[in-house]
């Protein structure tokens, strides 16, 4: 069944957003009668049947619905510095929201080539991502942040880690994620993360660790890092 975006679906029905319904009834080309999928990306799915093939305004009705959809048992928090090359970072947003991530924060580092991003195409992607994956949760997208700014708030996740390649003689990443508890792991620029960055976070609690025994362009080790919790909490 094709999945649809709703974030504010309330009621026994619903109408879809002009983009969700040209995509729905001008490119699908489903009918009254045809069923598909809704999700706030809140968690909760939600299966429907066109009752209105209006191309800018399609109404479906709400037949049932399922909460906390596929949730996962564990929270993952990714901070990351996008890449120069956007279409690498997008690219990682893309994979982490099918593999399964709860937020992803863009750092802005000592090296950071990148100092800007479009939030709301990023959103996009992410939205994307998640139909695609038939997800019922949209990954939290913050805002770009500064490094120091972001390891100075007082995050609650129970593993915090922060991964670099200035030392080969790290702790693998997969050694610290204790099953069902939070994490939160930063990932660098291009140019990783200066020593005085691994000192800041070390001295506000974040544990340093080795991603791999290769060295990873950023957008591949925010990705082994969302697979190795995953696959951890087995999910």
């Amino acid at each position: 069944m094709q999945i649809f975006y709703a974030p504010e679906i309330k009621g026994s029905t619903y109408t879809l957003p002009e983009d969700e319904s040209k995509h729905c009834i001008r490119v699908l080309r489903m009918k009254p009668g045809d069923k598909l999928l809704l999700t706030d990306g809140k968690g909760n799915m939600h299966t429907a049947s066109i009752i209105s093939d209006n191309a800018k305004h399609c109404m479906v009705q709400i037949e049932s619905s399922q909460r906390e959809f596929n949730k996962r048992p564990f929270h993952l928090h990714v901070a990351i510095a996008p890449t120069k090359n956007i279409e690498r970072f997008e690219w990682f947003l893309e994979k982490a929201t099918e593999m399964g991530i709860d937020a992803i924060t863009p750092l802005l580092c000592e090296r950071s080539e990148r100092k800007t991003v479009n939030r709301e195409r990023l959103e996009k992607i992410l939205i994307s991502a998640m139909k695609q994956s038939v997800k019922a949760y949209l990954p939290s997208l913050y805002e770009l942040t500064p490094f120091q700014q972001f390891i100075s708030k007082n995050h609650s996740e129970a593993v915090k880690l922060i991964a670099h390649c200035n030392s080969w003689e790290l702790t693998p990443m997969q050694d610290l994620i204790m099953k069902g508890k939070s994490v939160l792991i930063l990932i660098g620029p291009e140019g990783d993360f200066s020593a005085a960055e691994v000192k800041a976070a070390v001295d506000k609690h974040f544990t340093e660790v080795s991603l791999s025994t290769s060295r990873l362009r950023t957008e591949t080790a925010g990705l082994v890092a969302c697979h190795t919790a995953n696959l951890l909490n087995r999910v």
